[in-house]
């Protein structure tokens, strides 16, 4: 009996020829060894902290403060 192939696709587009690791749907080489995909929580979203909600509101306060800034200016 044959071995369960990986289901991942190539770049050509067909069918990875690699056996799957055991107990899984992927080859070593796409994601079934132990150990392989990406690392538990998102911590590379967390590198410059610029889309974090806080971030956003501050960005859109000081919008608000900018235009009020300018309009003052422009009423003196």
């Amino acid at each position: 009996m044959a071995s369960e192939r990986c289901g991942a696709r190539t770049r050509a587009g067909g069918a990875c020829r690699s056996p799957a690791v055991s107990g899984r749907r992927r080859c070593r080489m796409h994601g079934g060894a132990k150990g392989s995909g990406a690392p538990s929580g998102n911590s590379n979203a967390l590198k410059s902290g610029l889309y974090t909600a806080e971030r956003q509101a501050m960005r859109l306060k000081m919008g608000v403060l900018m235009r009020a800034g300018k309009k003052l200016l422009r009423d003196i």
